[in-house]
This record gives C-alpha cells, sequence and structure tokens, in this order.
C-alpha cells in the first residue's frame, strides 16, 4: 500500500499484555500469541482496501505486523481478524492495534474491539499461600 496511513484503533492494556504465555520458536525466539478481531465502520471508504496492524515496543525496539486486509464492504464496515504472532526479545510494551489505509483522512468507528492471549500464562502461586 504506497504512502499508507495509520489510525490508532486501540491501546491494549497492560494486563491482557502480560496475559501471554511465551512460546518458543527456532526462527524468532519467544513468541507471544494473541486472538484479535476488529468491527469496524469506516464511512466513506467502501471498496477501499484497509489493512489490520499491531504495533508494540520491544525494549528500545519499536515493531509492527501486518494481521489481516481486506476491502471496506459497501456498507462501510469490515471485520478484521487473526492470530498475530509478536517475537519478543525483552518486553511487549506499548501494544496498539492500528488500521492502515491508502488514505490521508480516515475516520474510524471502532463497532468491537477484541484482544485475548491464545495462551494463558500460568500464575505462579504466591509461597504465603500454602495450605496450613
Amino acid at each position: 500500500m504506497p504512502n499508507a496511513h495509520d489510525t490508532l484503533i486501540g491501546q491494549v492494556p497492560a494486563h491482557l499484555i502480560q496475559s501471554a504465555h511465551l512460546r518458543l520458536n527456532d526462527y524468532d525466539g519467544r513468541v507471544a500469541e494473541f486472538n484479535i478481531a476488529a468491527w469496524l465502520h469506516v464511512p466513506g471508504q467502501a471498496g477501499s482496501l484497509v489493512s489490520l496492524q499491531v504495533r508494540y515496543r520491544d525494549g528500545d525496539q519499536v515493531r509492527s505486523i501486518n494481521l489481516d486486509h481486506a476491502k471496506v464492504g459497501a456498507q462501510d464496515r469490515i471485520l478484521l481478524s487473526g492470530i498475530a504472532r509478536l517475537p519478543v526479545k525483552q518486553r511487549i510494551e506499548d501494544m496498539q492495534i492500528r488500521l492502515r489505509s491508502a488514505q490521508l483522512q480516515v475516520e474510524v468507528k471502532v463497532e468491537e474491539l477484541f484482544v485475548q492471549a491464545v495462551e494463558q500464562a500460568i500464575a505462579q502461586p504466591l509461597a504465603s499461600q500454602g495450605n496450613a
């Protein structure tokens, strides 16, 4: 998408980011996986090609991945979804869901945004919570 422009759809809360189990991958090292779905209303953009993007900070490095892309429907609505596999060297922070479009100014109404860790991290029991 030449000259693409990003629009923030939503900021992912830190507790959702921290809930993801980090898997070890042969190619990328540690990877966190999230199910993400966005139901959007983009007035005046019927037929336009858009992409759903995940942007996050990993230590000092800002990374982004493209998750899904499609044309906006005739009713100016679109559902974009997928499993985001985020390589992690240090720690995921400031995770954002963004809409990428060739249009300079895109009005986006978020009808629903869903973000969930594919695999939940196992909570470590506190040592002080032992049975007496």
